[in-house]
């Protein structure tokens, strides 16, 4: 079996290259020219073949899907932060969606048999306020979730006009100690393990009180894998079903690094106070800079995995308090 995956560079096609090679698949990866090595760190090593390739290139997708000839084509690539897709929301729309149809073309023509995963999101759900299922209805509130959904509705076009395999999972929150230090939980264990090592003092933060459905990438790909194993392509929700807010996140690391944590409302913001928790010694504070608030907002995500559970027969391993503390360790350390 053949696996062809985009954005293999990134934390999901880390470690789904990994999981891949661990069930005997020959495992290709898209990488872009003008990648440098140090974002292929995670891959380094691995038993993958690279070919160059980008999602704003129809030609050169064209080209990989009719020499490579896969079985399953996984496309997690993405320009996938919410806040800069916001400053940049042509080329999100261009990579995201525009992509995606390039991408369907080439195994349409080149390998119509070929199963396809899609990344989706649940940034597609937006303003919708409650427990998620399949069912429910999206509301997007960035250019990124407009150009997901957009790539969502061509991938069920395709699956019914053309007969085509493809599955689109929509994945709620997923970290890891591999996920980029421009996204919030990253920069929030990064940024108190500093604090806690004397190198840091204060770490800025957005919206506290935003809540999402935070899991572990590494049990999420496997979701991936299993979609593409059933007899009929669908779409899914992979989520924990739970919430905690970036503020639960914050305290959590602390707990992790026996840190101990006060909150006081300076009458425009609410500040953290972090403290050493054995000798009660002020070592950091946590703020809120506006700067950091999106020109529109997602307040609250939360995912109901139960048709994954039953039909794929996916469950997650990893606890919220179990991926923190992987996290922190993995900053800690470096």
């Amino acid at each position: 079996m053949k696996a062809l995956i985009t954005g293999i560079n990134g934390q999901d096609g880390s470690y789904l290259a990994e999981l891949l090679l661990s069930k005997g698949y020959e495992v290709y990866g898209i990488v872009r020219r003008s990648s440098s090595m140090a974002n292929r760190k995670w891959i380094d090593g691995l038993d993958v073949k690279l070919v160059y390739g980008d999602m704003q290139d129809g030609t050169s997708l064209e080209q990989i899907i009719q020499e490579i000839k896969p079985d399953e084509v996984y496309n997690l690539a993405a320009q996938s932060h919410v806040g800069i897709s916001f400053k940049v929301p042509e080329y999100t729309a261009d990579v995201n969606a525009l992509g995606v149809i390039r991408l369907l073309e080439a195994i349409r023509k080149a390998v119509p048999k070929c199963k396809v995963y899609q990344a989706s999101t649940s940034e597609m759900y937006g303003s919708y306020m409650q427990e998620a299922t399949e069912e429910a209805p999206f509301s997007v509130n960035s250019p990124y979730a407009a150009s997901k959904l957009m790539a969502h509705n061509i991938c069920e076009m395709y699956r019914d006009a053309y007969d085509m395999f493809i599955c689109c999972g929509i994945m709620f929150n997923h970290e890891s100690p591999r996920r980029g230090e421009n996204f919030v939980t990253r920069k929030i264990t990064r940024t108190i393990c500093e604090i806690a090592l004397g190198n840091e003092y204060e770490l800025e933060l957005g919206n506290l009180n935003a809540e999402r459905d935070w899991g572990f990438a590494g049990d999420y790909v496997e979701a991936m894998w299993l979609m593409l194993q059933q007899d009929h392509p669908d779409d899914y929700i992979v989520a924990t079903g739970e919430t905690h807010s970036v503020r639960e996140f914050v305290e959590s690391v602390c707990k992790a690094l026996q840190l101990k944590i006060t909150w006081t409302n300076n009458g425009l913001n609410e500040v953290g106070t972090i403290y050493d928790y054995d000798e009660n010694i002020r070592i950091g504070k946590i703020s809120v800079n506006e700067k950091y608030y999106r020109p529109k907002d997602v307040y609250f995500l939360r995912g109901n995995p139960k048709k994954a559970r039953e039909i794929l027969g996916w469950k997650q391993k990893v606890s919220f308090e179990e991926l923190v503390k992987m996290m922190v360790r993995n900053d800690y350390e470096i």
